[in-house]
């Protein structure tokens, strides 16, 4: 994960499986929602099935997460 400006914060935010593409949800394995982890310039750097792995995947990059509502 990397950004483009420099910027250590990463915003993490609710996905609904039902809005992503097929490919998406067929490997959702049953999940009704996923976290996206985006940079200071929206660029998606993960996403995962999990709000805590979420934050340690940041975390672990050395980066500061915060939860988007």
């Amino acid at each position: 994960m990397t950004t483009q400006n420099g910027d250590r914060t990463v915003y993490v935010k609710t996905i609904a499986v039902s809005d992503l593409p097929r490919e998406v949800r067929d490997q959702a394995e049953g999940l009704e929602q996923l976290y996206a982890v985006h940079d200071s310039e929206g660029q998606q750097l993960a996403l995962v099935g999990d709000r805590k792995l979420a934050f340690h995947l940041a975390r672990e990059h050395d980066y500061a997460p915060v939860m988007v509502h």
